[in-house]
């Protein structure tokens, strides 16, 4: 059963020549890193994300240590040959962070074992997670994933970043379908030089990280409490990975207070019955060179939410120019120094 018509835009994804939508479904969740979730639960947010018009799904070999890309590869299978999805998954953090580990002989093991969690023969799209700056300026790097396209375990490739430096020089390479890098309305600075650059070379551009962990769906305080098993409780200080990837690297009661700003110029100036995330979401959707956007959902009804942002009619200026005034004002230099 093929992912139903919803209206959402559908864009093609660098030099694929797949289309996905503007709003897909990140799925570090189900793997089990925000706090348990159940098969059903799984599987119920994939149904519902689906359902609601998103055909991209990106995901990663480490998420619950491949428990998210066998959920994924269960749930393609029982739509039907025809589901429309397009699967984006993810290689690399299964070993320590230093250059000589990103070698053809390791790409080949970590795609073999993705494809057999995914229970297909060519992986849609795979991406280097987030690896060592030296691997993304390495000739032998981008030669290696080149094999793995002709050997046919891959249709295309692309990288996850942490940094716009990263993200220029993969950009850079030829065979770079894709580029994923954190950018939501805390997170301005890819769209000085890293969508343009994108945009210039075909390369698509997944934004991940788009709601800030959460904190721009304006329902966190400074009383709110996350489970132990949470990266919102146990990274915040970036001791596990990348403090970017939680709150986006800005200090909690920092992001609390941006978020109450923003969630009023939601109200002042967002399209009528739009939420914070919504917004947020669609934010990320039209900025020029983003191809898709990748929350995640704990359950059906945030799945469902996320998804209808891709239909949302164009921000207004004063709504734009807020996001960008508070930037500038609150967290533009926290940012900048922490990233």
């Amino acid at each position: 059963m093929a992912a139903h018509d919803s209206g959402m835009d559908q864009r093609t994804l660098g030099s694929t020549g797949r289309t996905v939508s503007a709003i897909g479904l990140g799925t570090w969740q189900l793997g089990a890193d925000w706090g348990e979730v159940s098969e059903s639960d799984a599987r119920a947010v994939l149904e519902a994300a689906v359902d609601s018009g998103v055909t991209l799904l990106d995901t990663a070999d480490v998420y619950g240590d491949g428990r998210s890309e066998q959920l994924i590869g269960s749930f393609l299978r029982d739509r039907g040959a025809d589901h429309g999805v397009t699967v984006a998954t993810k290689m690399g953090r299964r070993v320590d962070q230093v250059p000589e580990n990103y070698r053809l002989e390791h790409f080949r093991e970590w795609t073999d074992r993705s494809r057999r969690n995914l229970g297909v023969d060519t992986l849609d799209l795979v991406q280097l997670h987030c690896p060592p700056s030296e691997t993304i300026t390495d000739d032998a790097t981008w030669e290696a994933l080149d094999t793995l396209v002709a050997d046919g375990a891959v249709a295309a490739y692309g990288v996850s970043v942490e940094t716009c430096d990263q993200a220029l020089a993969a950009i850079a390479r030829p065979g770079c379908a894709s580029v994923q890098i954190i950018l939501n309305a805390f997170r301005l600075k890819p769209l000085e030089q890293v969508l343009p650059a994108a945009r210039a070379a075909g390369v698509g551009i997944l934004a991940r990280v788009p709601l800030a962990s959460g904190l721009l769906s304006g329902r966190y305080d400074e009383d709110t409490s996350f489970a132990e098993d949470d990266h919102r409780h146990y990274n915040r200080d970036g001791s596990a990975f990348d403090v970017g990837e939680t709150f986006s690297g800005v200090d909690y009661r920092t992001g609390v207070d941006a978020a109450r700003e923003f969630s009023a110029l939601v109200r002042e100036h967002g399209p009528e019955g739009a939420t914070p995330a919504q917004v947020a979401l669609a934010w990320c959707a039209q900025a020029d060179g983003v191809t898709s956007v990748i929350p995640g959902a704990r359950n059906p009804e945030q799945a469902r939410a996320n998804a209808a942002a891709g239909s949302l009619p164009a921000l207004s200026p004063a709504l734009l120019s807020g996001v960008q005034e508070l930037y500038d004002r609150r967290l533009r230099e926290q940012v900048h120094s922490r990233w």
